[in-house]
């Protein structure tokens, strides 16, 4: 999940907000100061209960931050590295690299985030059964409860047993101890997430039927999310299966076309670019080392007049984590998705381009890896 605002960092993890979250923010205000604080107390004026709204989508937001740093703590404490935290639209996402060590680890990461929820809501209960002792006004009382019960729900709908959900991660877990296969229990979560997510869709769409458009809109999209996110993480578990073992160099294109900052871009075209099958060119300086890359489409738009200038100009500098070592674990590269084009990750060595990783090698080390020996082929190792 991308961050569009990042808020910093707290115990050493970027934290930040996807712009989709203020729709969620718009939305609470609007249920509560239009909906629920009114039918509290119909005489507060119409700027107390929205400031009373705004505060409460505030706290909302807190408790969502607060779940999935949960998940993060205990990542961490497990020797799982946690890259950020970040809220949008359906929740927030605490994005791991690397899996859980142990099925003990697993079900710890993921129970430790519906178990928060659960206390927050025990929280707010509490906060709200003394507001209401002390005689406090609707305006202040009707907020905590709304938020306990929310937190209740979230802890409830989390623990449902399908991936991406906390719930689905249990069962990974579960099933994880109780086979001893990691690969098969992943892929039985995603399958349990994927009917899910089909199931709420269609829950969805009867809603839409019947009049209930926002209702049915919102169990439709979440339902699509959760569907998306199951088929990728289950073509991830294939990515994961697939990768064992196996370096960066093993999975790379070796020897790729590339440019040199200093050349002109003309001339580039000319002598690569034209006789290329690649759409995406890393470009390197006079040490050797790569620091962008230009595409086919960049060099498409080129002016006529323009194809003097440097390559180097044209090139869009590398992110962080994409200019990876031969010999580095073939996972990590696979974790990332593509940078420019079909562009993965730059593999460098010495100050010497060796290779690119694609999304067509990619697709080729999945299929490599769903080859099965022929039946001759075996016979002949087993005689």
């Amino acid at each position: 999940m991308k961050q569009t605002f990042k808020l910093g960092t707290i115990g050493g993890v970027p934290v930040g907000l996807n712009w989709s979250v203020v729709v969620t923010v718009i939305l609470v205000a609007d249920i509560l100061a239009q909906s629920v604080l009114p039918g509290a107390d119909p005489s507060a004026p119409a700027g107390a209960r929205w400031a009373a709204a705004l505060v409460t989508a505030a706290l909302f937001l807190g408790s969502l931050a607060a779940h999935e740093f949960a998940h993060a703590l205990v990542a961490r404490r497990h020797g799982v590295r946690v890259d950020s935290v970040t809220l949008w639209m359906l929740g927030g996402v605490a994005e791991l690299e690397g899996e859980p060590p142990t099925a003990r680890a697993d079900l710890r990461i993921a129970a430790v985030g519906p178990a928060t929820s659960g206390a927050m809501a025990a929280a707010f209960a509490a906060v709200w059964a003394a507001a209401a002792a002390l005689g406090a006004p609707p305006l202040a009382t009707t907020p905590l409860a709304w938020l306990a019960v929310t937190n209740a729900a979230i802890a409830v709908f989390n623990l449902l047993p399908g991936t991406p959900l906390d719930g689905g991660r249990i069962l990974r877990g579960l099933l994880w101890r109780r086979r001893g296969d990691r690969v098969g229990a992943a892929h039985a979560a995603d399958r349990a997430g994927l009917a899910m997510g089909r199931a709420m869709i269609g829950g969805g769409l009867a809603a839409l039927l019947v009049g209930g458009w926002f209702d049915g809109l919102w169990l439709a999209l979440v339902g699509w999310f959760i569907t998306s996110s199951a088929k990728a993480e289950d073509r991830w578990t294939d990515l994961r299966e697939a990768a064992g073992g196996r370096r960066v160099a093993d999975i790379m294109t070796s020897h790729p076309d590339h440019g040199w900052t200093w050349q002109t871009a003309g001339a580039f075209i000319d002598t690569v670019a034209v006789a290329s099958r690649q759409a995406v060119f890393p470009v390197v300086d006079t040490e050797g080392d790569p620091v962008g890359v230009v595409t086919v489409e960049r060099l498409m738009r080129l002016p006529a007049e323009d194809a003097g200038v440097a390559l180097g100009t044209l090139t869009v500098p590398l992110q962080a984590g994409r200019v990876v070592g031969p010999d580095e674990p073939a996972s990590a590269v696979l974790a990332h998705a593509p940078f420019m084009g079909d562009l993965i990750a730059v593999v460098v060595a010495d100050h010497h381009l060796l290779g690119i990783v694609t999304t067509a090698d990619v697709q080729m080390l999945i299929r490599r890896s769903r080859l099965r020996p022929t039946t001759s082929a075996a016979a002949g190792r087993a005689a």
